[in-house]
C-alpha cells in the first residue's frame, strides 16, 4: 500500500491507513464514519458517481505539489504509552 499514488477504497480501516502513510484515498461511498481522515487526512469522499471518481482520480494524480497531509493529533503511535500513564494514574 505504501507505494501506490492513490487508493480506492469503501473500508474505513484503510481510510485510516491512508491518512497514516499520506496516500490520497478515494472513498466509493457518501459518508464515512472517519471523518478526521477528509477533515486532516487524505481521504476524498467521492461516493459511486463515475464521473467524480474519474475527475477526483486525474486531479489527484496531476497534482504536482501534493498537499502535505497532517497525522491526525494523537495517531502518532503512542496509545500504549498513553493507555499505561492512564492505567498507573488510576491506581494511584
Amino acid at each position: 500500500m505504501s507505494h501506490v499514488a492513490i487508493i480506492f477504497a469503501d473500508s474505513g480501516g484503510i481510510q485510516e491507513e491512508t491518512t497514516v502513510l499520506g496516500i490520497p484515498c478515494l472513498t466509493l461511498r457518501n459518508n464515512t464514519e472517519r471523518l478526521i481522515t477528509v477533515k486532516e487526512g487524505t481521504n476524498i469522499i467521492v461516493g459511486n458517481n463515475p464521473n467524480k471518481i474519474i475527475n477526483e482520480s486525474i486531479k489527484t494524480l496531476n497534482r504536482k505539489n501534493r498537499k502535505q497531509y497532517k497525522i491526525p493529533r494523537l495517531w502518532g503511535g503512542n496509545s500504549s504509552e498513553r493507555i499505561v500513564r492512564v492505567l498507573i494514574q488510576s491506581l494511584i
